[in-house]
């Protein structure tokens, strides 16, 4: 964790144009590769649509429910405490938690192999929208490291608590 004061936020990203949804931006320019948005944009279209049309639902609603799936609720952060490290179960702030969805849902698409970057898009989508699939592993394996280590949940509290006093 930086020691520094913290860093403020960028201005918003634009609306996709299609969908007119800025969580489609997002995952846009997380799929993006050495800046060719305009394939990224196709992939991730693609994918949407063919979720839609396999799905009966709305795009933007597919995914809005897949992010809410894969997001995780609980997370482990390291904190140093008299010399000892411990991983401190605590629940990521919202921006955290959208971009590790996007982040899992687009590794798990990449990890497969012998389709289209669309295809397995579309893939992780459908599977995700029903609780399966490689980036809800992901979120349960992250949930299952921060329950186990519940033990040090008071960590988190004491460290809010110097944080606050100014030390």
């Amino acid at each position: 964790m930086s020691r520094r004061k913290r860093v403020l936020k960028r201005p918003p990203i634009a609306k996709d144009k299609n969908f007119n949804s800025i969580l489609v931006s997002k995952l846009i320019n997380r799929v993006m590769l050495d800046g060719k948005k305009t394939i990224a944009n196709r992939i991730v279209h693609l994918a949407l649509l063919g979720a839609s049309q396999e799905l009966q639902m709305d795009p933007v609603h597919i995914l809005e429910t897949v992010i809410e799936n894969v997001k995780p609720q609980i997370e482990v952060k390291s904190m140093r405490v008299g010399g000892a490290t411990y991983q401190v179960p605590m629940e990521p702030y919202p921006e955290r938690g959208l971009s590790l969805s996007l982040r899992w849902i687009v590794w798990s698409a990449r990890d497969q192999k012998g389709k289209s970057m669309s295809k397995k898009l579309q893939d992780i989508l459908i599977q995700s929208i029903n609780n399966e699939g490689p980036a809800i592993e992901k979120r349960k394996k992250v949930e299952q490291t921060a329950a186990g280590n519940k033990a040090f949940a008071h960590l988190a509290i004491w460290a809010k608590r110097r944080k606050e006093n100014g030390k």
